[in-house]
């Protein structure tokens, strides 16, 4: 019998005590976390906070070592449960939207909302099915054809759907995980509005995200985690993101780091009509035309999956391309080598940092010295130079403070900054052996992307140092605030076309929106 006990009425869930152990680590040390009925509350925290394990703990993926789990039961007081596995916790009414969508593309809308639920035998009322989730759909806003099937369906409304699943479940607990991560500006807005209609009617949101400005605009409280524990539950009205980012990283975080006045130097990337096909064979970019200029940053924006992959591996000679023209400091290097890119002064920070960045089990050093062990630096042409090597690779991680124990650690040990910092500092110190000033190109993929607000702020840093420094940048990322932040100009991209090109210094959010979703723009 599910044990009933008097409690606080405005009380949707509540978490005492939640101790969760890995070896080695203790992801959750004693948390408590409580969501109001009729709330939308933020969960904060650095990656490693717990925030996943915690949800975890919720969703039935996860039994915790200790502590109590209860749900409110409105005036009749909260219930004790235990969360025995996934399935369990949507029988409880608790549903959680991943960052990654788990869809079936090649089923339509209904059948993704109703996969996997207990029928009442093998007859499907498909028409009752359509009619309760367009219901839904209207009640908050988020309208969809229930016979779309999903591979037909935009990113935005892919994401609709994953919360409709979770309210056709009827879930009164509903968990985002990072929802504005893939949507336009226009989009985010409208999912935050759809989130506080749920709060209205008396359903708990728990909304996690890295955006400390949707965070302030959507949420009702805020609780914040740090290293397993959390740190505090605060009124949003009651804090700015300034102080949330403090507490988030135990420190001052600068957010706006200072854009330099930029002073274009001579043409160092020219791409002219350039076309490309993605993996599948299917057209991927075509007819894109931009150039960039020493000590200028090109951001290019978009949601994801829209050419922006592929146009970074046509300027690093990872993908050829099927039309057009690429040079670097005037020499053609269209449908070139990898090497020769890289002879020709072009870094690249790709985006999957372990994946393509980095040799994960590989020493720290060994990754440092990866593109400099051909030249005299750190060998003689045939043999490395061991003493040579230590020195180099010392330098780098002072100059470009990666926090390692030493130079021989797995890089795969390292944090994701620390990660991305020793990329940085691998790719720069690269260019500036194969070229002289103002000549460096440097290509940035999601640079940020998995970072914490403190990892986020020195990655920034130094590509705009790198920019000051006369080196030409395109930077790459789903995230509009940091194209806003640091690019001097921005492209926007959709469907594997530049939509428009606009000045970064007078760039509308709402423009840019538009042109992210397929409308036009203005060029510069």
């Amino acid at each position: 019998m599910p044990q009933i006990i008097s409690g606080d009425a405005r009380i949707g869930l509540d978490m005492r005590g939640i101790t969760k152990r890995f070896p080695g680590v203790i992801a959750a040390d004693d948390v408590d976390f409580s969501v109001y009925r009729g709330e939308v509350h933020g969960l904060l925290g650095e990656n490693g906070a717990g925030k996943t394990t915690l949800m975890s703990v919720l969703c039935g993926l996860y039994t915790p070592d200790s502590g109590e789990i209860s749900l409110g039961l409105g005036g009749d007081g909260i219930e004790k449960v235990r969360i025995e596995s996934p399935r369990h916790a949507i029988r409880l009414g608790i549903g959680m939207v991943h960052q990654h969508f788990r869809l079936v593309q090649s089923h339509t809308v209904a059948e993704n909302c109703i996969l996997g639920l207990a029928g009442d035998g093998l007859m499907i009322n498909s028409g009752e099915i359509g009619r309760r989730i367009h219901n839904i759909g209207e009640r908050y806003r988020m309208e969809i054809d229930p016979a779309s099937y999903i591979w037909q369906l935009s990113i935005g409304e892919q994401q609709r759907v994953e919360i409709l699943k979770m309210l056709y479940r009827n879930a009164d607990i509903l968990i985002l995980d990072e929802p504005t991560a893939v949507l336009t500006p226009q989009e985010s807005q409208s999912l935050g509005t759809t989130l506080k209609t749920m709060a209205k009617e008396g359903k708990s949101v728990v909304f996690i995200s890295h955006k400390l400005d949707e965070v302030m605009d959507f949420t009702d409280r805020v609780t914040v985690l740090r290293n397993g524990k959390n740190v505090k539950s605060v009124e949003t009205s009651d804090t700015d993101k300034e102080s949330l980012a403090n507490m988030m990283v135990g420190r001052n975080v600068m957010f706006a780091v200072e854009r330099p006045v930029f002073e274009y130097g001579r043409t160092v990337l020219e791409v002219d009509e350039v076309a490309a096909q993605n993996d599948k064979g299917v057209t991927a970019l075509s007819g894109v035309t931009f150039d960039i200029k020493g000590g200028e940053i090109l951001g290019v924006a978009g949601v994801s999956g829209n050419g922006q992959q592929e146009l970074a591996e046509v300027l690093t000679g990872l993908r050829k391309s099927t039309n057009g023209t690429v040079r670097v400091c005037g020499v053609d290097l269209t449908n070139k080598s990898p090497a020769k890119f890289i002879e020709n002064g072009v870094g690249h920070i790709p985006g999957d940092r372990i994946g393509v960045g980095l040799a994960g089990n590989l020493s720290v050093s060994d990754n440092l010295i990866m593109k400099a062990f051909r030249g005299n630096t750190v060998s003689t042409g045939l043999f490395l130079r061991n003493r040579a090597v230590s020195e180099y690779s010392d330098r780098l991680i002072k100059e470009f403070a990666v926090d390692t124990p030493d130079r021989n650690t797995p890089v795969r040990n390292l944090s994701g900054g620390n990660q991305q910092k020793a990329i940085l500092a691998r790719e720069i110190m690269a260019q500036s052996e194969q070229t002289s000033k103002n000549n460096g190109l440097l290509i940035a993929v999601q640079p940020t992307r998995g970072l914490d607000v403190g990892a986020t702020e020195a990655v920034r840093r130094l590509l705009l140092s790198q920019c000051r420094q006369g080196d030409a940048i395109l930077l790459i990322s789903d995230d509009l605030d940091e194209i806003l932040s640091v690019s001097s100009s921005i492209a926007v991209m959709f469907s594997g076309k530049i939509m428009g090109i606009v000045d970064g210094d007078h760039a509308d959010i709402g423009e840019i929106g538009i042109m992210m979703a397929g409308g036009s723009g203005s060029f510069k």
